[in-house]
């Protein structure tokens, strides 16, 4: 019989629920030694490996193509290539998105196990995509300034990308030009300022991804085409969600670093208390639901709120010996906590 491959962590996991199993007699002897011999520990975690191998490739990709600007040859070479009508350029990427996302797509077809390598050659269709809508633009611009278009297109191309290639790269890569969307829209209809209707980046980010959150639990599920990716949709929004009000929490609803920087942090610690609390929140939902991403974001984020106030207030006001004294105090009692839950001394 072929054995479960896990790895030590899971192992782990998997004798303690069979012994719990075994002590409460829903499993027998028999049944839980044959449930024993069943998996093992896997020697070397090769797919994460190659996840890492993976972005590692793609991130060289890029250095690579930056490291062609240090090059002298290929700057002249670029500087010729500068006459190149758009049109060519704009073709160009639109037939390299085009063969990529087929290699991608046969790829998937052909060996649906190789995650990594066919979410891979999908990256390299969407910045061809990115490059093609850029192109694009330039071609039809008449000089209004409203790039933001250009944004939701490739907002539009992606989602439907997406769910042709059935591709979770993809749709982060929409999500992705979808708040790139909308910061440079409400930018464009505030004349370019940093106040759209009041509200700054942080605060309008935070409505943001409170709405996209709020889509991915009650609406998105009943739109057939995009409802497999709900679960990524939560994620993202979560974290648009998080981060903004975590933003806001440090620089209030202020556009102006100037004005900012001569306002007392305990003048905006309402924010800061809405952001505690809404982290709190979630974590308080994720472990009454069994919802992990609500419960991860709420205490991972609760934990970065309360050590941010803890710099803010306490940072200038007392010896730095006491600071750090206090700070290492306070991560050791998280650790004796983290600890206890894991040993299970704490339901």
């Amino acid at each position: 019989m072929k054995k479960l491959m896990v790895n030590k962590q899971e192992k782990e996991t998997i004798d303690e629920a069979i012994a719990h199993w075994r002590e409460t007699g829903l499993l027998d002897d028999v049944a839980a030694e044959r449930l024993g011999e069943s998996y093992e520990v896997k020697g070397f975690d090769w797919k994460r490996l190659a996840q890492y191998a993976f972005w590692v490739a793609l991130s060289c990709v890029v250095l690579a193509f930056l490291s062609l600007f240090a090059d002298q040859l290929v700057l002249r070479w670029i500087e010729r290539l500068y006459d190149t009508p758009d049109v060519v350029i704009c073709v160009f990427c639109f037939v390299l998105a085009s063969v990529f996302y087929a290699w991608g797509f046969r790829n998937k077809r052909k060996h649906p196990d190789k995650t990594f390598s066919n979410e891979a050659l999908m990256a390299v269709g969407v910045f061809a995509t990115a490059a093609f809508i850029g192109y694009l633009g330039k071609i039809i611009d008449k000089g209004s300034g409203h790039f933001s278009l250009l944004f939701l297109a490739s907002v539009v191309v992606y989602g439907i990308l997406s769910v042709k290639l059935s591709s979770r790269l993809i749709w982060v890569f929409t999500l992705a030009a979808f708040g790139i969307w909308f910061a440079t829209e409400t930018a464009y209809h505030s004349n370019w300022g940093f106040r759209f209707w009041g509200m700054n980046y942080p605060l309008r980010f935070t409505l943001f991804g409170a709405l996209l959150t709020a889509f991915s639990v009650f609406w998105q599920h009943r739109i057939r085409p995009i409802g497999q990716f709900r679960q990524l949709t939560y994620i993202i929004g979560l974290t648009y969600l998080m981060t903004a009000l975590w933003l806001l929490s440090i620089f209030g609803n202020y556009s102006d670093l100037d004005m900012w920087s001569q306002v007392r942090q305990w003048h905006i610690f309402y924010w800061g208390l809405l952001s505690s609390a809404v982290s709190l929140g979630l974590a308080w939902y994720g472990l009454k639901k069994h919802d992990n991403v609500a419960r991860e974001f709420g205490i991972v984020f609760l934990i970065i709120n309360i050590y941010t106030r803890f710099f803010e207030y306490l940072w200038d006001n007392i010896n730095r010996a006491v600071f750090f004294l206090l700070l290492a105090l306070s991560f050791w009692y998280i650790g004796r906590w983290a600890e206890r839950i894991w040993r299970g001394e704490i339901k």
